[in-house]
């Protein structure tokens, strides 16, 4: 009763942009990478009832059409995947995204498994426990990229969301029964 049917990354990667334009109908912001889509909703949230809400809608809608989608709200582009993968709040602000990201594994931080490996080894399992280790004996053993990680979940460096279509120029226009002949006319 197993139903199976070949792989098709192809059409896996038109269908994760279809959903990326649809997701245009919240933000203009939408970003597709291999961890997932990424939105800024800066300035937008508010239009859909709030984070919460948007946040709930988007779910909804995307169950409708037969997708689940685990969602969350962040400061951080870091921060929100990991909470959208590992935590059990679904939104933060950035009073308490320290304390809510800490309790987390380093999975969470998005590293490949053989870094996440190297690290359980030595018995560091959790964000917490190396957030306020040493940083030149961890980028010496680790590489740079584990801290760049935290410091991009946590908010020090910014991570920016690069949007999948170009976002589109904002334009006025006002149109007049004559050709306007003296700059003074289009500034009233």
């Amino acid at each position: 009763g197993l139903a199976v049917d070949h792989a098709d990354p192809a059409a896996d990667q038109r269908l994760a942009e279809a959903i990326c334009d649809w997701l245009g109908r919240y933000t203009p912001l939408v970003g597709l990478n291999d961890a997932g889509m990424m939105l800024d909703i800066s300035g937008c949230a508010h239009l859909f009832g709030g984070e919460e809400a948007m946040r709930k809608d988007i779910v909804r809608r995307l169950n409708l059409q037969g997708f689940t989608a685990r969602t969350a709200v962040a400061g951080t582009v870091g921060a929100a995947w990991a909470l959208a993968r590992f935590g059990d709040k679904r939104i933060i602000d950035d009073a308490e995204l320290r304390e809510t990201i800490l309790p987390l594994p380093l999975a969470a931080l998005r590293l490949d498994a053989d870094k996440l490996d190297a690290l359980a080894r030595v018995g560091l399992k959790k964000i917490a426990d190396i957030v306020d280790r040493p940083r030149a004996p961890l980028a010496a053993r680790f590489g740079a990229a584990l801290l760049r990680r935290l410091d991009e979940t946590l908010g020090a460096v910014e991570e920016p969301i690069t949007p999948r279509l170009p976002v589109s120029p904002y334009i006025a226009e006002r149109c007049f029964a004559e050709p306007v002949t003296h700059e003074a006319y289009v500034l009233e």
